[in-house]
């Protein structure tokens, strides 16, 4: 028996994620908490690695938003407070806030609005 190959969502279905001048146990924590609720671009590997030298460290992933896994298990840690921006259709994004908000404290300080897509920033703080 074959199985057909698994399809790429939808674009409207895909949101980036980028967290930045944050701790990298942040980072890994909060994407963590969105690896639970959708499958991302990246393997769910642990706290992500420090880049060499000593420039600001952006951490990236693109997430499918079509489906969701499974809801995150509650309040999550931070160090201190956590600045992610989002990026893709209206509703992925609310998706992506949805999620977040079952670990997190969310706060929308910007939004940027397209024909199709939006880009928003989000505080993160513990709740």
């Amino acid at each position: 028996m074959s199985t057909a190959p698994q399809q790429p969502a939808e674009p409207a279905a895909q949101v980036t994620v980028t967290l930045d001048s944050c701790a990298k146990e942040d980072a890994g924590t909060v994407l963590d908490a969105l690896h639970t609720s959708f499958a991302g671009d990246r393997a769910d590997t642990g706290a992500p690695s420090d880049a060499p030298g000593a420039g600001p460290t952006v951490w990236t992933a693109t997430f499918d938003v079509s489906r969701t896994l499974a809801l995150p298990g509650g309040p999550a840690p931070l160090g201190s407070p956590v600045t992610l921006t989002a990026q893709g259709g209206y509703h992925a994004v609310d998706r992506i806030r949805e999620a977040l908000s079952e670990s997190f404290k969310v706060t929308v300080t910007g939004t940027a609005s397209g024909d199709q897509e939006q880009e928003a920033t989000f505080r993160l703080t513990p709740r």
